[in-house]
């Protein structure tokens, strides 16, 4: 079990981790100003640019949607991995080796070897069967895909490949790069035999599937060929870096599109999830020869944000037998959702490939907006099982029935899908109700259960840092909203708090601008809006401990309150009015010296207070010592006007 990472080494993460780098490996940048650069945001939908990044204080942050961080909240964010697996990851890619609490260990480091090698020879292969595709050989997998609707760009857009009739054409290929029999038998790509290892997929339509961060970890292939006696669908088997019930088919074209709409389309088959992103469905995924089960929820819930219950699943299934099984297993898996689940049954039985194929895009668009709810569904089911015809059936269904309404977690539709029930048995509603209640208290249905465990752990939450906790090791929480509960945002209108902002600008973006003196100074300032005065407090906790620029904007986000984390990030990548090094010095002197001489203006006024509350014949030694405390205090003021001047 790997423990805490210490937090020193993620701090070095942070600081050797360039976000400029990190970020334009999803977003194309450009410069906004000295240090500054912007783009499209990656977290939400938008035609102008409001996401901001800072390099030198590592951080990011988007006027449009609030979501903002450092380095490895924008990893988190958007690969949607935990802080531990985020961190770890980048330690891999900035060559940091890191320690852990406690005697803990992070990953073997001959473990990680293995499954690198594994992963590099998936992704050779991947490429490999890309290639055969174009091949003279592959003409019956190209007419297959065509027969199918498909062109040769959706092919590339999933990578689609064709793999060679034949025992050893991979084989060969791998240990021509390098790769020894023990490593191409972990693989599972390749099947053993009296005279050693052979090629597992001969002959076959080849898709490759890919885990959250974009990894090739298995492959599916159909056979094309009347002599192939292997299975219709070939899956790779379980290895070290590919679990079928930790895998969705299609999720690295999905995870952004599900993340956004907080929607997900649970089809059946590789084609399926092809026919539903071409046709404009971009949430689409499939599980992987196996149901749709509990690990697949856990990745479902972390990319819809599964903690308020606006998000929904979608299941699509065949409409014979088979299909009803499969939508009533995942009926079992609701109870790990809090979102709203659906099911979305095709016409005549046709499945998302087959509607697009004879009826086009918008019959596939339609089908997922046409979703039944799941608990309607499975309700429906139970009832074909008894004969609604007879009091005995009536009353068999009845009790059959009740668990399901019963059990649905929102009391909202509880009452609604009562009456509904009550309406489909012809039965009266007390009777109903009574059975509804007594299932509620004597039957707790798998939703209930699984209510009261539920907790916090499993859904992933947007990318904008909720707190760093013990080691700074936490899951982010929600963007800053515009006006957070106790920290009212800051009016601007009035000059006294523009200053205030302005100042907080320059600290949190150039933070070695400022002299020993400068930071004295600072330390004393009274702010007026709250917001600006707990930042200010944040500011003055974390420069104590504070080592490295790129960790300064960080630093200050934890030692501030919840709700004001993101307006940090937000002070820390705004554009300032500057468009020169030598322009950028004298801008940040210059609001320095205005915030000191604000605070001046400050004590000058409480003490001109103290001088008019006081008789001057009582006390004529202390108004002369106040006197005297004011001249210094305006010969400070005209100091500083005049370096700001001249």
């Amino acid at each position: 079990m790997a423990g805490l990472i210490k937090r020193e080494d993620i701090d070095a993460v942070r600081e050797r981790a360039d976000l400029r780098e990190v970020v334009e490996q999803y977003v194309t940048l450009k410069g906004a100003g000295i240090g500054s650069w912007k783009g499209l945001c990656p977290f939400h939908d938008e035609r102008s640019p409001s996401f901001h990044i800072r390099p030198q204080v590592g951080t990011f942050h988007c006027f449009g949607c609030g979501e903002s961080g450092d380095v490895i909240a924008f990893l988190m964010g958007m690969d949607h991995t935990s802080f531990q697996e985020t961190v770890e990851k980048l330690a891999g890619r900035v060559g940091i080796e890191l320690r852990y609490e406690d005697g803990g260990k992070g990953p073997d480091k001959a473990e990680i070897g293995r499954r690198q090698r594994l992963l590099d020879a998936h992704k050779i292969a991947d490429e490999f069967f890309q290639a055969a595709l174009q091949s003279p050989e592959a003409q019956p997998a190209r007419e297959m895909l065509t027969g199918r609707g498909f062109t040769r760009e959706h092919a590339a857009q999933f990578s689609v490949g064709y793999a060679p009739k034949g025992w050893d054409n991979l084989l060969k290929h791998l240990r021509a790069k390098g790769f020894t029999e023990e490593e191409l038998t972990e693989t599972g790509m390749f099947s053993s035999g009296g005279r050693g290892i052979y090629d597992r997929f001969r002959g076959r339509l080849m898709w490759p599937i890919r885990n959250m961060t974009g990894n090739t970890v298995g492959f599916g292939g159909r056979h094309l060929y009347e002599d192939d006696k292997g299975p219709k669908y070939l899956n790779s088997p379980e290895t070290a870096i590919y679990k079928k019930s930790q895998v969705l088919y299609g999720i690295e074209h999905a995870k952004r599109h599900v993340a956004k709409q907080r929607q997900l389309v649970v089809v059946e088959g590789y084609t399926d999830v092809m026919a539903c992103h071409v046709a404009g469905v971009e949430t689409a995924v499939a599980t992987c020869g196996t149901a749709f089960g509990e690990g697949h929820v856990r990745i479902a819930r972390r990319l819809i944000s599964d903690e308020g219950g606006a998000g929904e699943v979608i299941f699509t299934f065949d409409g014979d037998a088979a299909g009803q099984q499969a939508a009533l297993k995942a009926f079992k898996e609701d109870h790990m959702f809090l979102a709203k689940t659906f099911i979305a049954v095709g016409p005549e039985g046709m499945d998302p490939c087959d509607i697009r194929q004879h009826r086009g895009d918008d019959a596939v668009r339609e089908l997922i907006s046409s979703k039944t709810p799941l608990f309607e569904f499975a309700i429906r089911a139970k009832l074909r099982e008894f004969d609604l015809n007879t009091i005995e059936g009536r009353v068999g269904a009845l009790r059959a029935t009740a668990p399901i309404v019963g059990g649905i977690k929102d009391p909202a539709l509880r009452p609604a899908y009562t009456r509904e029930l009550a309406g489909w048995l012809g039965a009266e509603m007390d009777d109903v109700n009574r059975a509804v209640a007594y299932a509620q208290k004597h039957q707790p249905s798998p939703h209930q259960e699984a209510e009261k465990g539920s907790g916090t752990g499993q859904g992933h939450q947007s990318a904008g840092h909720q707190g760093q906790g013990a080691h700074g090791q936490s899951e982010p929480g929600e963007p800053l909203r515009r006006s957070a509960p106790g920290y009212p945002r800051p009016d601007t209108r009035d000059p006294a708090v523009l200053m205030e902002r302005q100042a907080l600008e320059v600290i949190l973006q150039h933070p070695t601008h400022l002299t020993a003196e400068q930071w004295e100074e600072i330390f004393t300032v009274r702010f007026t809006a709250p917001a600006h005065q707990a930042i200010h407090d944040g500011v003055r906790i974390a420069a104590a401990s504070a080592s490295d620029p790129r960790n300064w904007v960080q630093a200050v986000r934890e030692e501030v309150p919840e709700p004001i984390k993101s307006f940090v990030s937000e002070l820390a990548v705004t554009a300032l009015p500057t468009n020169s090094d030598e322009h950028l010095e004298k801008y940040c002197q210059s609001i320095l010296n205005r915030l000191v001489e604000l605070k001046i203006t400050h004590q000058k006024a409480n003490l001109l207070g103290r001088l008019q509350r006081m008789d001057p014949a009582q006390n004529p030694q202390e108004h002369q010592a106040l006197n005297r405390e004011l001249m210094e205090l305006e010969l400070r003021r005209r100091a500083l006007r005049e370096a700001e001047w001249g």
